[in-house]
């Protein structure tokens, strides 16, 4: 026992590798053991433990338990027995006197990778996940990544919903109108589908800029005593790329809010249209494509209902269904910091790293930034993968790009303590 102490001081036995041989040889039992140290210059250290003439019937536990207790707790002279699951001492008489100090517990998870070389009883380093604070393994937090992108608005819930409920311009986001089939505040035929959109051009003007939508207002005339009834079909462009990168919003579906009409006091047949969506179904958009169609409503036959038909399926073509207009398309949100220069900075340390450490911390503010863009889908089984769209078209990045920083996450991600990672359905090419 005094030689195991001399070569195992101040070293962690949960660090050593021991196994136990026992050996039959001229009648007479020899149970080994060899030790082998991460430290440890030379292949092993073997000694002779025991030597009988009968075969003993201790196990390897017994004797790995046995120089354990000779090691940790055998202070003041009380030898007590160590325990390899609690990682502490059981002294006589219930005392604590005869525990020594105790080497770190190396493991996964929140034990320690490795003890320090100048205090065993303290971690020198941890595992992937765990940062290391006082010499004590704690599970890494991502720092703010609100210098990287914004998310939040100052504006309170009720303070928002009041401004939204006024169409109050203080909340609205300057878009440009753009439509080959209408003009604003011109009378048009609506016999067929008329395409809009605003969009915010980023790229081109705003580009240390992303917006967030909470809700849309169109005011739409008719002629008098017009039975037409305008559709609208709406799609999100998150952050840019071709329409197809836009997804549908389903109105008044799952309780997703629908538009409200306010009649306004004018001569024609003027309504407010205004889709509120606050900050429960906020989400980024860059371009908002509006889809308007009309139907005709008409009396059912018991009179108290109505039925809609489409006006080419119009039975009398030879009626005047009327004319429309849009006098005004507002889109109410606001803007938040984006730089897209330091997101740039951050995948670089995923091959890069600036310092050891650097690369977990940038894997772990990647997927904050990650999750906090995706929370922002639209309402659906899984979350649209907004995060690559985000990478393809703010920060240009190539398919390929995205694909291994995707992966890099998706790896990283599956190491961390306590998390689940999700499905996600693919937006943008």
């Amino acid at each position: 026992y005094r030689i195991l102490v001399g070569i195992l001081y101040n070293r962690s036995v949960l660090e050593t590798s021991i196994s136990f041989k026992l050996v039959s040889l001229c009648d007479r039992w020899y149970l080994y053991v060899t030790f082998l140290h991460p430290g440890m210059m030379v292949s092993g250290l073997r000694f002779t433990l025991l030597q009988c003439t009968k075969k003993p019937y201790l196990t390897s536990t017994y004797w790995l338990t046995r120089i354990q207790s000779f090691l940790y707790c055998n202070e003041n002279g009380l030898l007590g027995s160590f325990s390899e699951e609690t990682h502490s001492c059981t002294c006589p008489n219930d005392q604590v006197v005869c525990t020594a100090s105790l080497p770190c517990t190396v493991g996964d998870a929140s034990a320690c990778l490795t003890c320090a070389p100048d205090n065993r009883t303290r971690c020198g380093t941890c595992n992937t996940g765990y940062m290391l604070s006082q010499g004590l393994c704690k599970p890494e937090v991502a720092e703010s990544t609100d210098h990287y992108i914004g998310f939040e608005t100052d504006l309170q819930d009720l303070e928002m919903k009041y401004l939204l409920q006024k169409t109050d311009r203080r909340i609205e986001v300057h878009a440009i109108f753009i439509s080959n089939d209408m003009r604003l505040n011109s009378w048009f035929d609506p016999s067929w589908r008329k395409r809009m959109l605003l969009t915010l051009k980023s790229n081109k003007y705003k580009s240390s800029l992303v917006h967030m939508l909470l809700g849309l207002s169109l005011q739409i005339c008719l002629t008098k005593n017009s039975t037409l009834e305008p559709v609208l079909a709406v799609y999100v462009n998150p952050f840019g790329g071709s329409h197809s990168e836009s997804w549908f919003m389903p109105v008044n579906e799952n309780s997703f809010p629908d538009w409200e009409r306010t009649k306004l006091d004018l001569p024609l047949q003027c309504f407010n249209w205004t889709l509120t969506l606050g900050n429960k179904w906020k989400t980024f958009f860059e371009t908002v494509h509006i889809y308007l169609r009309s139907r005709i409503r008409s009396n059912g036959p018991n009179g108290n209902e109505s039925i809609y038909y489409e006006p080419l399926e119009f039975i009398d073509p030879s009626r005047n269904l009327g004319y429309m207009k849009i006098n005004t398309i507002q889109v109410f949100g606001y803007s938040m910091h984006f730089d897209p220069e330091a997101i740039r900075d951050l995948i670089l340390q995923l091959d890069y790293p600036y310092t050891q450490g650097s690369q977990d911390s940038a894997l772990l503010q990647l997927l904050e930034i990650r999750d906090r863009v995706n929370k922002l889908s639209p309402p659906g089984q899984r979350r649209l993968d907004l995060f690559s769209c985000l990478l393809r078209h703010r920060l240009k990045l190539s398919t390929s790009e995205v694909v291994r920083i995707q992966s890099a996450l998706q790896a990283f991600n599956a190491k961390l303590p306590n998390t689940m990672d999700y499905d996600t359905t693919k937006l943008c090419s």
